[in-house]
């Protein structure tokens, strides 16, 4: 291991984060009644720049009145390049800084942007004399934010999660898309000919490489990485299959972007009773192993060491998680 520590961001549950307009109140008690992990109230893309100012009051006093339970609950503000930014930093944390746990920071494309909002936050902080320091999320969906993401990752102890924001990314590198966060059957590969003349075609991930790059700068950076939303909700095998990928990369959640893909996140991101048991048994096998003066062992018919506790203590202490939650 390297002589370099990485500190780790605050263990939260991030299975699935539901995202709910700031200007639909009228969601706000069923949103906390839900099984999301994380609920962000959202400013920004959801909310038309009239409701802007009434969405903003809206989520004050819903944070400061609606019973959330144990929820995380974050606030998506608008972007540092609009009018709408400082006011919902300063009036959201000044009014209701003392329920809110994450701030959600969309486009961010430098370390400096996250500087500044972590300068804002740290004032208000101070003098409201909050005892809590509020967390940052960072929505990496820009082509600048995608070459500047270690920087980012790396900006502010307040940062706990980066989220791949698939739909502006795709704008930004003007990807031949318009679906949000599916696949594309022009992302293929055709097989070289069979004996009989046929070619198979193998669809492939557009995004794979974008949403590997930010679990690497994540993970080397002690966050915790987000797979962003799924446009097409009446597609719930489309959902998974896309929610799959993202957890084989290493991402520990998903959003919801509508109540029926809740479950559909918890249940991807949860490992299964059968991959728990294993992890258990590999902790087992390598502490006997251990007593015995070694440094590997078989189990299975598979060789497992030292890397392997790692691994299965990650699932193990996933499984506490959601046990405890």
């Amino acid at each position: 291991m390297s002589f370099h520590v990485i500190q780790q961001a605050p263990a939260r549950l991030n299975r699935s984060e539901l995202a709910v307009p700031g200007s639909a109140p009228q969601m706000f008690e069923k949103a906390a009644k839900s099984d999301a992990d994380v609920i962000f109230l959202d400013l920004e893309d959801a909310v038309a720049p009239d409701d802007k100012a009434e969405a903003r009051k809206n989520i004050i006093k819903a944070l400061n009145e609606v019973d959330w339970g144990t929820k995380t609950m974050s606030v998506r503000i608008n972007g540092l390049d609009t009018h709408y930014m400082y006011r919902d930093v300063v009036d959201v944390v000044e009014q209701a800084g003392e329920r809110l746990d994450l701030i959600m920071i969309p486009k961010v494309g430098t370390a400096a942007d996250v500087y500044a909002v972590d300068m804002l936050v740290t004032q208000i902080e101070d003098a409201k004399g909050y005892k809590k320091r509020i967390g940052f999320e960072h929505i990496i969906e820009t082509a600048l934010g995608m070459q500047n993401v270690s920087d980012i990752a790396a900006a502010s102890k307040r940062n706990e999660s980066l989220h791949f924001g698939v739909a502006d990314y795709a704008a930004s590198t003007r990807a031949r898309t318009t679906i949000i966060g599916g696949v594309n059957p022009d992302y293929a590969v055709l097989t070289d000919k069979l004996d009989d003349g046929s070619r198979d075609v193998h669809w492939g991930d557009m995004w794979h490489y974008a949403l590997a790059r930010m679990v690497v700068a994540a993970r080397a950076n002690g966050l915790r990485p987000i797979d962003g939303p799924f446009g097409d909700f009446s597609d719930p095998d489309g959902y998974k299959a896309a929610a799959k990928r993202a957890a084989v990369l290493g991402c520990e959640g998903k959003w919801a972007i509508h109540p029926s893909q809740i479950a559909l996140a918890n249940e991807v991101m949860s490992p299964s009773e059968a991959e728990v048991t294993k992890a258990q048994r590999i902790l087992k096998a390598m502490e006997e192993a251990a007593a015995e003066g070694k440094g590997a062992v078989s189990l299975d018919g598979r060789l497992i060491d030292y890397a392997s506790i790692r691994q299965a203590e990650v699932l193990v202490e996933k499984a506490r998680q959601i046990a405890a939650a």
